[in-house]
C-alpha cells in the first residue's frame, strides 16, 4: 500500500510542476523576448560603434575604456545615487507614517488618500511643469513668494548650480510618496490585531509598537519599496529633461539623461548602450544590496 500512494503523490508532485510550467510560460517567452532579447543585443552593441547610418563596426573594449575617463558620466552616476539616498528612505518613512495614520481610521481617508496617491498617476510631464512654475525665479514662483512672507530673498532654485539637485529631490519625494503608501497600507491590513492587543497589555507605547510590531512585519513590503523605488530613481529622465535639461553645468545631469544625450543627440548608439549597461550592472548591485539591508522576506 506504500508504493502505490508514494506513487500518487509523485504523479501528482510531476503534474504540479507541469501545470506550473505551463501557466508561467507565456511571462517566461514575455521576457526571454522582450528583455532577455533586448539585453542581450545591447550587450552586444555596446561593443562597436554605431551612428544609426552606418552598420556598427567592433571596436572591442573602447566604448568602456572612454566611460572610465568620462568624468560627466561619473557626475551623472554620483548624482543617481545622491537621488537614492535621499529620496528613497524620506520618501518610505513618510509614505509609512501616512499608511499608519491612515491605518488608524484618519478622518477623510478617503480624500487624502486620493490627494496623496494622485501624483503617482499625474503624468511626470505636467508634474515637472508645475514645479517649473514653483520654482519660478524672482517673485513669480510660489516657493519664492513663500520665503518672502519670512523675509528670505528670492533664489534661481533650478539655475543655481548649488540648488538644482535638491530642488530636483523635493520633487522626487513629493512624487514617490503616494504608491508607497498604498503598498504600505495594503502591507497593514495583514499585520494581526492581536499583536498590538498584546502590547498593550505589556503597556508598549504607540513609538514602541511602531518600530517593534509594524517595522518587522512591514518587512517584505519594505524590500518591494525599496527595490522599486530605487530602480525608478535611477531611471529618472522625464522629471530632470522638463525641469533642467541637465543643467545647470550638469548639475542634476544623471545616467538616463546621459544616455539619451549619447544616443540622441549625439548619435553615439554604441557608447550609449555601453552606458546601459553600466547601469543595468549598477541596478543588480544596488538591488542585491538593498535585499541585504531590508532582510529575506521569509525572515532569514
Amino acid at each position: 500500500t506504500t508504493t502505490p500512494t508514494r506513487r500518487r503523490r509523485r504523479s501528482s508532485l510531476r503534474a504540479e510542476r507541469l501545470w506550473g510550467w505551463l501557466l508561467t510560460l507565456p511571462a517566461l517567452v514575455h521576457t526571454l523576448v522582450w528583455i532577455g532579447g533586448p539585453v542581450i543585443v545591447a550587450i552586444m552593441m555596446s561593443f562597436t560603434n554605431y551612428d544609426i547610418v552606418n552598420p556598427p563596426e567592433f571596436n572591442g573594449g573602447a566604448n568602456y575604456a572612454e566611460l572610465v575617463g568620462d568624468s560627466v558620466f561619473w557626475t551623472a552616476l554620483w548624482h543617481n545615487l545622491v537621488m537614492v539616498v535621499f529620496v528613497v528612505p524620506i520618501s518610505i518613512f513618510i509614505a509609512l507614517v501616512l499608511a499608519v495614520a491612515l491605518n488608524e481610521g484618519l478622518r477623510g481617508q478617503s480624500w487624502f488618500r486620493t490627494m496623496i496617491f494622485m501624483p503617482h498617476v499625474t503624468a511626470t510631464v505636467a508634474i515637472a511643469m508645475i514645479w517649473l512654475w514653483i520654482y519660478a525665479p524672482g517673485s513669480t514662483g510660489l516657493a519664492n513668494r513663500i520665503l518672502g512672507f519670512v523675509g528670505i530673498s528670492p533664489s534661481n532654485w533650478l539655475t543655481n548650480t548649488s540648488l538644482a539637485l535638491p530642488a530636483v529631490i523635493v520633487v522626487g519625494i513629493w512624487q514617490g510618496i503616494g504608491l508607497k503608501m498604498l503598498i504600505y497600507l495594503a502591507a497593514l491590513q495583514g499585520v494581526s490585531p492581536e499583536l498590538y492587543e498584546a502590547a498593550d497589555v505589556d503597556g508598549a507605547g504607540t513609538i514602541q509598537k511602531f518600530w517593534n510590531i509594524t517595522v518587522p512585519m512591514l518587512r517584505p513590503a519594505t524590500f518591494f519599496v525599496l527595490a522599486t523605488s530605487v530602480i525608478a530613481n535611477f531611471q529618472t529622465f522625464d522629471l530632470i529633461f522638463v525641469l533642467t535639461n541637465g543643467g545647470p553645468a550638469n548639475a542634476t545631469t544623471v545616467i538616463t539623461y546621459q544616455i539619451y544625450v549619447a544616443a540622441f543627440q549625439q548619435y553615439r548608439m554604441g557608447y550609449a548602450t555601453a552606458m546601459s549597461v553600466v547601469l543595468l550592472v549598477v541596478l543588480v548591485f544596488v538591488t542585491y544590496i538593498s535585499r541585504r539591508l531590508v532582510g529575506s522576506t521569509d525572515g532569514d
